[in-house]
């Protein structure tokens, strides 16, 4: 291990600090560290900062990263640990994703005080969910259902639940289980009902890219079939320019040496979807995804992406 402190960049959510901790417990056990030789240093962000409105009104993803990133570009700190899923597509120049955590459970969480599935929902029951996502794939298969913005972290949302703004509502299975909160879990929904997030689950490692001991202290981390998966997922992503205001889902799963990818593009209100499916070779993602994205275009998805960004 290098003598120099490396400093780790991270939001202050009681989520994002799980991480940065979970990165640097990991960082301690790859070099035989102390805890000393690394520093976590906090960062709020845009999207930390604005909680008047939803998230696709003010610029969508980017939001949560943008401040950390400025940091490392400066020198401020060495390491950036994101949620993957909040990373843009095309990152800031001069940095890069230097290594990618084995995946936690892709699903979303449903959670209700009082029904154990989104399928039990009495009809015109409330749903929160600050995600157009979730929100479209909610209206898609329960078009009865009133569907109400739910900002704020996993502990906000989960005390707006109590108090009754809404009947149930939906968290990444992943975040909540990286918290310990498992528990607060009504029941994941399968892929196969609610496609989750590009790249949900999975936590990002971003550094400089001419930073090379910051690439090789990190290296050990990488977990190569999460990176081939997360990077399908991307590619896809990046081809259709999706950001927060275009309902967006994806998934690449690998079985063995094959990467079997699905992904979905919404309306807003679920009434319009397209969905396309390819399986290839793992070395073959990047364009894998790419292929799924023009394919999916070619079905007529183009229609609602277009309307999103206008």
């Amino acid at each position: 291990m290098q003598a120099r402190i490396l400093r780790i960049g991270t939001r202050g959510s009681p989520l994002a600090l799980a991480q940065a901790h979970e990165v640097r417990g990991r960082l301690m056990q790859a070099h035989r560290a102390s805890e000393e030789a690394f520093e976590i240093r906090i960062y709020k962000t845009t999207g930390d900062m604005i909680l008047d409105r939803p998230l696709a009104e003010v610029g969508g993803k980017g939001l949560f990263t943008k401040e950390i990133e400025e940091a490392l570009l400066s020198g401020e700190i060495d390491l950036a640990v994101h949620s993957m899923k909040d990373m843009q597509t095309l990152l800031p120049d001069g940095l890069g994703i230097g290594a990618v955590l084995e995946r936690e459970d892709v699903r979303d969480a449903f959670i209700s005080l009082a029904h154990r599935t989104l399928a039990e929902l009495p009809k015109g029951a409330v749903v929160g969910t600050s995600s157009l996502r979730r929100q479209a794939q909610v209206k898609r298969l329960r078009p009865d259902l009133e569907v109400v913005g739910f900002r704020g972290n996993v502990q906000t949302r989960l005390k707006k639940l109590a108090n009754g703004v809404a009947d149930a509502t939906m968290l990444a299975c992943a975040g909540l289980k990286r918290l310990g909160m498992a528990d607060r879990i009504t029941s994941p929904i399968e892929t196969a009902d609610m496609l989750p997030a590009v790249a949900q689950g999975a936590i990002a490692i971003e550094i400089r890219l001419d930073d090379e001991d910051a690439a090789r202290l990190i290296a050990p981390l990488n977990h190569e079939p999460t990176a081939f998966c997360v990077t399908a997922e991307r590619a896809f992503l990046t081809r259709l320019e999706g950001s927060c205001r275009t309902p967006i889902a994806g998934l690449a799963e690998l079985d063995g040496d094959t990467l079997a990818f699905r992904g979905m593009t919404f309306s807003p209100d679920g009434a319009e979807c397209f969905e396309i499916a390819r399986a290839g070779p793992a070395a073959d993602a990047h364009r894998l995804g790419l292929e799924a994205a023009d394919a999916i275009l070619k079905l007529g998805a183009h229609a609602h992406l277009e309307r999103a960004h206008p």
